[in-house]
């Protein structure tokens, strides 16, 4: 089964989350901590071992009208750390709508009782890899 991880960066919280390109659904895991967007490389380590995935996802802010932002640059660099150190293929998504989308979708979940403390952050990880499977992976 091949699983891909998605990850919605930020400076201090990065939301992970695993899905399968067959489904084209995934589920949250929970975020890391994040120190001025810098993880604990060790816990992305574990979680890459356990779920052995086939490609990493990130999250690309972008404005409204598509061009970058002063943080696209911090997610791509981020793009390229796991790069580096895992040797797995990391593409990038556009994830322009997922904030909004991910409030929706903790609503339909019925809201933040359903989710571990943790995993909110990784809703927008869930929305970024169902986007990326969406424009067919």
């Amino acid at each position: 089964m091949s699983h891909c991880l998605g990850f919605d960066y930020g400076t201090k919280s990065i939301g992970i989350a695993v899905g399968q390109a067959i489904t084209g659904s995934a589920s949250p895991l929970a975020a890391l901590k994040a120190r001025d967007g810098i993880p604990n490389w060790d816990s992305i380590e574990a979680i890459i071992k356990e779920w052995q995935p086939q490609t990493l996802v990130v999250g690309l802010p972008l404005n409204m009208d598509g061009t970058e932002q002063p943080f696209t640059a911090r997610a791509k660099k981020f793009g390229n750390r796991l790069h580096g150190r895992f040797g797995l293929p990391v593409e990038f998504q556009d994830e322009r709508l997922t904030t909004a989308d991910a409030k929706e979708r903790l609503f339909e979940l019925g809201g933040f009782k359903k989710l571990q403390k943790g995993q909110i952050d990784s809703v927008s990880a869930v929305l970024i890899l169902e986007s990326f499977f969406e424009a067919g992976y």
